[in-house]
């Protein structure tokens, strides 16, 4: 099928099969996390607080991390990075295991795992390209990449709500701790030449300079780059809440928790699916507008539903949004940039991805203990749409004159 088509190359193959065990295990220890804490505090901040804790590395680690992957066997510092995830698993299901309810040390453990996580995903994305032979499937690759990771989304918060229900939390720690074996074998079977580059004339800062330097020189990347901040500081971090909806709104358990994240996920997948099927990048900015709507309008809807399949609908509608939006922004951004800057350039992206969205968690956690968590998501919807009309209007009137069928390609939007 030609879905599937990044799978004929061997090195891919293995990094999809071997990620997608890893993943679920990864996403069982989120959802068990934030039930976790909540079930132990019951304090909407510390959600806040622990995501915030988990991500805010990418957002100051970043550029960095972009900066020192350029300079280093990218592939040998994945593999590192997985290895240090294992045995951070391993001392996060040790420590709930022995009973140790330390909100202390998930919080140090969740800031663990997001000091590892600012070099790996830069790893992963700079290393797509490596793994197909032909850049033509590049797109595809990514697509499929955004399907595997969430279709995890959709099975391992809904096995976590099963095993919470069951066997308890320490279970989804362990398993997410086992997980990281096969992720590791496939790593060491792929047959990856990289090549390094020569050692700069600049120092590490000069080249921190210079990877700024190139991303704000490019208008098209950039306006891209600020559109995704403002959706994950203002708009992302909505799924935060999502505890405090499925226990003190839908008067839910762990199992309603997981179906909210389950039902994101699900959307995110279907969203993956259609641009994997994509044969084109020339519709990536209509794309990228569309989908920027549908995110903002379904947190918006989702805040106002008080029956909870319709709250579960706007939640998959989310996903739909939230997925084509940031992948169609990673396929520009990896086809768009210079080779010598694509790690640097993708660190901007997981920048504002995933650093500014920690941010955004704790401001709402916030808000909502002030305003309660109804109105909290509402403002984030409204605030998405918002994002979008003036990223439309900048790029209608500012947008670089190298690239015209972009600017015919808006024009053709209604809005």
């Amino acid at each position: 099928m030609n879905i599937f088509r990044s799978l004929k190359y061997r090195n891919f193959k293995l990094f999809f099969y071997g990620q997608s065990v890893s993943l679920m295990g990864t996403w069982m220890q989120k959802t068990a996390v934030s039930w976790l804490v909540y079930r132990l505090t019951g304090s909407a901040l510390l959600l806040g607080i622990v995501t915030f804790v988990s991500l805010i590395p990418s957002l100051v680690l970043s550029p960095y991390a972009g900066s020192y992957i350029d300079r280093h066997n990218r592939f040998k510092v994945m593999i590192n990075s997985q290895i240090i995830s294992m045995i951070q698993a391993g001392a996060l299901a040790a420590m709930l295991y022995f009973k140790c309810y330390s909100i202390t040390g998930i919080i140090l453990l969740s800031l663990v795992q997001g000091i590892i996580n600012s070099f790996d995903v830069i790893c992963r994305q700079t290393l797509m390209i490596d793994m197909v032979d032909n850049a033509e499937d590049l797109p595809n690759a990514i697509a499929l990449n955004s399907i595997m990771t969430n279709l995890a989304r959709v099975v391992g918060p809904a096995l976590a709500g099963i095993v919470l229900s069951t066997l308890g939390e320490d279970f989804c720690f362990i398993s997410n701790f086992v997980s990281y074996i096969p992720v590791l074998i496939c790593l060491y079977m792929m047959r990856m030449k990289i090549t390094v580059n020569i050692k700069p004339q600049n120092s590490l800062w000069g080249e921190l300079k210079e990877g700024f330097q190139y991303i704000s020189g490019e208008k098209d990347l950039m306006s891209l780059i600020l559109l995704l901040a403002v959706s994950s500081l203002a708009v992302l971090p909505f799924n935060t809440l999502m505890p405090i909806f499925a226990k003190d709104i839908f008067n839910g358990t762990a199992k309603t928790f997981s179906l909210f994240e389950s039902a994101m996920g699900f959307g995110s997948v279907l969203s993956a699916v259609y641009l994997a099927n994509l044969k084109s990048n020339k519709y990536l900015i209509k794309t990228i507008v569309i989908s920027s709507f549908l995110f903002g309008g379904s947190v918006l809807f989702l805040s106002l539903s008080n029956v909870l399949p319709v709250a579960l609908f706007f939640m998959a509608m989310s996903g739909i949004g939230m997925m084509a939006q940031s992948a169609a922004i990673n396929t520009y951004i990896q086809a768009n940039a210079a080779p010598h800057m694509r790690g640097r350039a993708i660190s901007y992206y997981i920048m504002a991805y995933q650093g500014v969205m920690p941010v955004g968690s704790l401001l709402i956690g916030l808000l909502a203990e002030i305003s309660g968590p109804k109105e909290a998501v509402a403002i984030e919807g409204g605030i998405g749409i918002l994002s979008v009309l003036v990223f439309l209007y900048y790029k209608k009137n500012i947008f670089s004159k190298n690239k015209p069928s972009e600017i015919a390609e808006l024009r053709t939007l209604k809005v």
